[in-house]
């Protein structure tokens, strides 16, 4: 999973796929890449005879997929006609075309999806659609990063639009050796036009402009902060899709589509890059921190999350503590408004820190900052 896209796409972009013409004026002639709607017509055609002329042969307990051809004169069920394991679509902006892709579901999971820049735990088989195996974990886990960073980083963009579609397993206990399994986890199938795997650049068995598929199993995942203020990605994602873009690539991303932006501020940068969401001159970092008096009194200016309220009961199999005396009652603040300090006479800010859908205090410019970090409002 390490031969990325975007590295080839850059590479070629950068110094073309060259070929040299032996004439007499030793002429390079550049090859640009091809035109990505065009492409994509054509990738599509051959994903849907796929799904039309394959059939899915045996799901294990495990959900491994085994995808047959449908000999001549089969009645064997279609990928695209069984309805077993549903056939889903997700429409997707990237090279600044629309992509419908397909995608199986053999297992839901029961814990978090992840969003599109977090990290997952995975195993996968990545397959031509010829059937040829391309790559492989062998059935083991690995680490990822969907947002294409570090030596771990997902460059293959279909990767980053189908796993938030699917949620991570439950841990079982720590096994003698200290490896750790999983159960009931996510499991399923994509099959990605070459535009959102590795399109023009290929590599081994991949050809330049080959749609591929892959098996996968989401075992974990890591929520990521990418802005480094308080507050992780999938909750910056203001529309609540379980997405978020950074549309700042105008080469890739044109025209990007109003209900995928999560920009409060409108300054072109997404919340979950944008230490200042709302654009106020304070940061997010400042405009979350809840006094010492709203969480207890004994944890000082800190954060928790979710946003909302936050309530832990006290559990009977730990005598010696109370989770609820020992938790952090409330959430990310609203600002309500200026009221008067009851002791001393003084104007205070007053914050709602519970109500559920309230706009946050970092997403509301127009709310008084002066005080906010000295401040105690009482309620």
């Amino acid at each position: 999973m390490n031969k990325f896209k975007y590295f080839f796409i850059l590479l070629i972009t950068a110094t073309a796929l060259i070929s040299c013409n032996k004439d007499d004026d030793d002429k390079v002639e550049t090859v640009p890449l091809r035109d990505y709607q065009e492409q994509y017509l054509k990738d599509n055609d051959s994903i849907l005879k796929y799904l039309k002329t394959n059939y899915i042969e045996e799901v294990t307990a495990d959900f491994d997929v085994k995808i047959t051809k449908i000999p001549a004169g089969g009645t064997q069920k279609s990928i695209f006609d069984q309805t077993q394991y549903p056939l889903l679509t997700r429409k997707v902006y990237n090279d600044n075309i629309y992509y419908t892709v397909y995608y199986l579901v053999l297992n839901e999971g029961v814990g978090e999806a992840p969003c599109n820049y977090d990290n997952i735990y995975t195993s996968y088989v990545g397959t031509l659609l010829d059937g040829t195996v391309f790559d492989t974990s062998n059935n083991f886990g690995r680490s990822f990063s969907l947002d294409g960073l570090g030596s771990n980083g997902v460059f293959v963009d279909g990767w980053k639009e189908i796993f938030p579609k699917f949620k991570s397993g439950k841990a079982n206990p720590v096994n003698a050796d200290g490896t750790i399994t999983y159960s009931n986890f996510g499991a399923g199938m994509m099959f990605l036009p070459s535009g959102l795997a590795y399109y023009g650049g290929g590599s081994g068995a991949i050809k330049s402009y080959t749609p591929i598929a892959f098996s996968f199993k989401l075992f974990d995942i890591q929520r990521l902060d990418h802005d480094g203020d308080g507050i992780f990605d999938i909750n910056e994602d203001i529309n609540g899709d379980g997405y978020v873009y950074d549309f700042r690539n105008k080469e890739l991303y044109a025209n990007p589509p109003a209900e995928l932006i999560d920009d409060t501020d409108g300054d072109g940068l997404a919340n979950f890059i944008d230490i200042d969401d709302d654009g106020d001159g304070y940061t997010t970092y400042l405009e979350i921190t809840k006094p010492t008096a709203e969480v207890g009194g004994t944890f000082g200016p800190s954060k928790y999350y979710p946003f909302e309220a936050f309530v832990v009961v006290d559990d009977p199999a730990t005598p010696n503590t109370n989770e609820a005396l020992n938790s952090e009652p409330k959430g990310i603040p609203a600002f309500l408004s200026v009221g008067t300090d009851p002791v001393t006479g003084k104007p205070i800010n007053v914050y709602d820190y519970t109500t559920s859908g309230r706009l946050k205090i970092h997403l509301d410019k127009d709310h008084n900052t002066t005080k906010v970090s000295t401040v105690t409002a009482k309620k």
